[in-house]
């Protein structure tokens, strides 16, 4: 499973007979998140004739959570286009919205496709991605005595302390690449137990 996904929001301008196409890419990780942003760019152009998007979350290469909308355009000559070039760049966790103001001059459904994979490929040059680690987070019980020598492991394994929970125990959660939670898992030893994940 290994994709790039954009590390930051970005944008590109592609102008043709007059129209203009604007792209925005987003890093995301849902569904969420897409209705978010195309609802932001909507309040930020609502004069634009079309709001156009693709949006794949997880791995490029298998597509059960991807999606695209023509928003008015003729079928399949603006979301279709704008998902097939995510794909082929392997590009995942991102939403493409590409918001067009029509010039007067109709580009047909060629020129329609065309442009709106022109603008998404655009966008995609100015992406600056970063290789997709998979991350896994975990609940450790251990009690006081061994608390710092948890953190201890923690920080063996690049892992990254998002919180603890003091009770009748310590329980502190966890976020690490998931290649290395079983290692993480075996060093824990006496000091702790995994309780989620």
């Amino acid at each position: 499973m290994t994709y790039h996904t954009p590390s930051i929001p970005c944008q590109a301008v592609y102008e043709i007979k007059k129209s203009q196409f604007l792209a925005f890419a987003y890093p995301i990780d849902s569904k969420d998140q897409v209705m978010f942003h195309v609802e932001q760019l909507k309040s930020a152009y609502p004069d634009a004739r079309h709001h156009c998007t693709a949006y794949i979350i997880g791995d490029p290469n298998n597509t059960t959570s991807a999606g695209f909308d023509d928003d008015g355009e003729p079928n399949g000559t603006a979301g279709r286009p704008i998902l097939n070039v995510l794909q082929h760049k392997s590009i995942g966790n991102v939403l493409v919205v590409v918001v067009r103001y029509f010039g007067g001059i109709k580009l047909g459904a060629g020129g329609l496709t065309r442009a709106y994979a022109t603008a998404t490929q655009m966008v995609v040059d100015n992406m600056v991605l970063m290789p997709f680690i998979a991350k896994s987070k975990v609940k450790v019980v251990t009690d006081f005595a061994h608390e710092a020598q948890i953190r201890y492991l923690v920080g063996q394994v690049a892992g990254k302390i998002i919180g603890v929970d003091y009770g009748q125990a310590v329980i502190i959660s966890v976020q690490m690449e998931s290649e290395q939670l079983a290692d993480f898992k075996m060093s824990l030893g006496v000091y702790g137990e995994v309780v989620d994940g």
